[in-house]
């Protein structure tokens, strides 16, 4: 094994703190008084992070947060999987024309179907609640393609020899193709569960009860919270950022391991 070579890992070192740098300054920020900060000056203080979360209901905020993100995850990534075990595995009539139509809605922008979302779960009185928040993001076209070709790549032999054996289509599903996919299924949960975290249109339109705000709608708020005339309490918001990426960041370091090994074996097959 070649040594490892200092100039390059100090390059890397430096591009990783340049590309940090907006995060970190943020954290910082978030940490100063009002008046310092305007003023230029350092004055430290936790006071921030305390108001966010007891003054401005950031507690609550995360909690709806984590609840509506986790559950979509959880749904979206096992609709996606089995969607894409019958597009990999199975020949139906129509099944191309049915995997074409998935594929079609990666290109069709979301804000198109905000409309027609909310006047149907307006019908059937779903505003203002959790499944609201969570049944029109369950669907996910992108992590169906994506999981649909990297199930074809597993060998069919190994599904033939698990029917031989007596195994019904579900056990061959969640025995044989979800632990050989076990790589590719983490990668796209963490990236169904960015996308709903980050979502800040929808839960915006669907919700009016500020007891089911999302951390976004929550932190589009504190922009309102001014320290003096016509400013804005950056340090508060810092703080409240701060308390929006720290799941995010968590979740990537508990699946990083997955995320790069699916990434790696994708670009072998």
């Amino acid at each position: 094994m070649k040594p490892e070579n200092p100039g390059l890992a100090g390059l890397a070192l430096v591009a990783g703190l340049l590309f940090l740098s907006p995060v970190l300054y943020s954290i910082w920020i978030s940490f100063q008084t009002a008046d310092a900060y305007y003023a230029g000056e350092v004055g430290l203080t936790l006071d921030n992070y305390g108001r966010a979360v007891g003054q401005y209901n950031f507690a609550r905020y995360l909690l709806n947060s984590l609840i509506v993100s986790g559950l979509v995850t959880v749904l979206g990534i096992t609709f996606a999987t089995m969607a894409a075990f019958a597009f990999a595995r199975y020949s139906f009539r129509g099944g191309n024309l049915l995997f074409g139509a998935t594929v079609a809605t990666l290109m069709i922008p979301s804000h198109i179907s905000l409309i027609p979302n909310y006047l149907s779960l307006a019908k059937v009185g779903l505003l203002d609640t959790y499944a609201g928040l969570i049944l029109p993001a369950i669907s996910n076209g992108f992590a169906a393609f994506f999981l649909r070709q990297y199930i074809r790549g597993i060998p069919k032999a190994l599904d033939e020899a698990a029917y031989m054996d007596g195994a019904k289509p579900l056990q061959v599903l969640w025995r044989i193709i979800v632990p050989l996919s076990r790589p590719a299924i983490w990668s796209m949960a963490l990236y169904i569960f960015m996308t709903e975290w980050n979502s800040y249109i929808w839960p915006l339109v669907a919700v009016g009860d500020q007891d089911l705000y999302t951390l976004q709608v929550g932190l589009a708020r504190l922009y309102r919270i001014n320290p003096g005339e016509g400013l804005v309490d950056w340090p508060l918001v810092m703080a409240a950022s701060t308390i929006t990426i720290l799941p995010v960041l968590l979740g990537f370091l508990l699946v990083e391991r997955h995320l790069v090994r699916g990434i790696t074996m994708g670009a072998v097959k």
